[in-house]
C-alpha cells in the first residue's frame, strides 16, 4: 500500500463505523474505469468481475449514461416529487410496461433497502398482517425492517425487529436436508415445509420475500418452478409475493429479465423491487406493484431523493443501451461460457465444492479441502490473489466462503476468458498455499 493509500485507510477508519467493512487487507482505492476495467490510485489496472456490487451493469463510464447525465445536470439536479418530472413518469412507465404486473404502479427509492422496506410496507398494510416469509440464507439489505427479515446470520446485527418472520427451505439447492432429492422432490418437499410453517402462523401472513436468486447468500438458487409451486400455496391464502429482483433484474441471469421468469407459470409476483443495475452506479431502487397494492396506503408520503431528475435521467439512458443492445443475450451467451470455462479449470480442485449460477451471476463455493466445510479463509485468499493478478471479484455466501462474480453485461468473450485465466491462477495458488489436512 502506497502512503497516500495507507494515509487515506487511517482516515477511513478514524470517521467511518467499525462495522464498514473493506475488501483486502491493503483496501483498494478506485479512482475511474472505463468498460469493463478499473484503476485504482496507483494506476494498476484492473478486469472488474464485481461491478460494484452488480451495479455497474452495462459498463464503466458509459458514454450513453454520462452524456444523459450531464445534460440533466446542466438543467435540474432536483425537485422532489411533490412535482412533476418528465424523466421519473417516461422511466416508470417503461418499467411498468416491462414488469409484467399487471395495472402496474411504480415508486422509486434510493435503494434497494429502501424498495424491500417499501414493499414490505405496502404488503403488510394491505394485508394488515406484520407476519413476514422469508426464505433461509436470505439477504434484503441494512434498514431494521430488513434486517429482521434477513436469514443470513453474517448480514443479521440484531433479532429485534418490527416483523415476525418465518423462515421457509428452498433458496439453496445444494445443501440442507432436501439436497440430494431430484428437483420434483426438492420442490415438493419445500412446498409441504411452506405448508407446515403456514400452520404455526397466528393468523394471516402478509406475504413471502424471496430473491430469484440469493445474491449476498452466494448466487444460490432453488429449482426453476419452486416459487410458482409456493405460489399456489400463498393463493389460496390471499399473501403475496414479493420477488426481490435487486441482484437478479434486468436480464443478468441471460435466461430472463427478471428472475421472477424462472417462476412464473403462476403469474408475476404481486411485488417486484429492484435498484442496483439500472442506474448504472446511480442511486436508483424502487418497488413495481399492482395498482391496489401500491394505493393501499391511507396517508400521504413524498420521497425527496426517489425518482429525481438526474438519476431517472440515468436510468432511461442506460435501460435503452441494455434493450438496443441486447444486453441479456449477452450475459446469456459470455455467461454460459465463462461458466463453463470456470467448471472446466476448477474440476478435479478439492478446494472448489461448486461453480454454480446462470449469466453473468456465477458463485464458485470454496470449502477446506477434504471436507464439506465452507472455507471463509479460501474465499479471502482467492480475492486477495486474484486482485494481485488484476482481478476484482466479490465474496458472499455461507460464512463468506463463495466467490461472487458479476461483471458488466457488456463483457466480451475475450475478457470472460481472460477472467477464468486469472481466477484460476489465483485458486491454484491459494489451493498450495493452505495447509494439508
Amino acid at each position: 500500500m502506497t502512503s497516500d493509500a495507507a494515509s487515506l485507510h487511517a482516515r477511513h477508519q478514524a470517521v467511518m463505523p467499525s462495522w464498514l467493512s473493506l475488501y483486502y487487507d491493503r483496501p483498494l482505492e478506485i479512482t475511474h474505469g472505463e468498460g469493463r476495467h478499473v484503476w485504482d490510485a496507483d494506476g494498476t489496472r484492473y478486469l472488474d468481475f464485481f461491478g460494484g456490487i452488480l451495479t455497474t451493469m452495462t459498463a464503466h463510464a458509459l458514454p450513453e449514461v454520462t452524456k444523459a447525465i450531464s445534460e440533466q445536470a446542466g438543467r435540474l439536479l432536483h425537485s422532489s416529487t411533490l412535482y412533476l418530472s418528465r424523466p421519473m413518469v417516461e422511466l416508470a412507465e417503461r418499467i411498468a410496461a416491462l414488469s409484467g404486473i399487471p395495472d402496474a404502479r411504480v415508486f422509486f427509492t434510493t435503494s434497494g433497502t429502501e424498495a424491500n422496506d417499501a414493499a414490505l410496507l405496502l404488503a403488510t398494510t394491505h394485508r394488515r398482517s406484520n407476519q413476514i416469509l422469508a426464505m433461509r440464507n436470505s439477504y434484503h439489505g441494512r434498514s431494521f425492517s430488513t434486517v429482521g427479515i434477513t436469514g443470513n446470520q453474517s448480514w443479521s446485527p440484531t433479532s429485534l425487529s418490527p416483523l415476525q418472520t418465518l423462515y421457509v427451505h428452498g433458496g439453496v439447492r445444494s445443501r440442507g436436508p432436501y439436497a440430494d432429492l431430484d428437483d420434483a422432490a426438492y420442490t415438493a418437499a419445500c412446498v409441504a415445509d411452506l405448508e407446515d410453517v403456514l400452520q404455526q402462523a397466528a393468523g394471516g401472513v402478509a406475504a413471502l420475500i424471496a430473491e430469484p436468486v440469493q445474491g449476498v447468500g452466494g448466487f444460490t438458487a432453488p429449482p426453476d418452478g419452486l416459487y410458482a409451486a409456493f405460489r399456489e400455496v400463498l393463493a389460496r391464502e390471499g399473501i403475496l409475493w414479493i420477488s426481490d429482483e435487486v441482484q437478479t433484474g434486468w436480464g443478468r441471469t441471460g435466461e430472463h429479465f427478471w428472475g421472477w421468469q424462472a417462476h412464473g407459470e403462476n403469474g408475476p409476483p404481486d411485488l417486484l423491487t429492484f435498484a442496483k443495475g439500472i442506474g448504472n452506479g446511480m442511486s436508483i431502487g424502487g418497488v413495481v406493484a399492482r395498482a391496489e397494492i401500491m394505493n393501499c396506503l391511507p396517508a400521504n408520503s413524498i420521497s425527496t431523493f426517489g425518482g429525481s431528475p438526474i438519476t431517472m435521467a440515468a436510468g432511461l439512458a442506460n435501460l435503452t443501451y441494455l434493450l438496443e443492445h441486447d444486453l441479456q443475450g449477452n450475459a446469456r451467451r459470455v455467461g454460459g461460457l465463462l461458466i463453463e470455462r470456470l467448471r472446466a479449470v476448477t474440476a478435479g480442485l478439492d478446494m472448489v465444492r461448486e461453480v454454480r449460477g446462470r449469466g453473468l451471476m456465477i458463485g464458485v463455493e470454496l470449502v477446506r479441502p477434504g471436507t464439506d466445510e465452507p472455507s471463509p479463509e479460501a474465499a479471502t485468499g482467492v480475492l486477495e490473489a486474484a486482485r494481485e493478478r488484476g482481478l476484482l471479484v466479490g465474496k458472499g455466501g455461507r460464512g463468506g466462503a463463495s466467490l461472487r462474480i458479476a461483471p458488466p453485461l457488456t463483457l466480451t468473450v475475450a475478457e470472460a476468458e481472460h477472467g477464468a485465466e486469472l481466477l484460476a491462477d489465483a485458486l491454484r495458488s491459494t489451493r498450495a498455499n493452505l495447509a494439508p489436512r
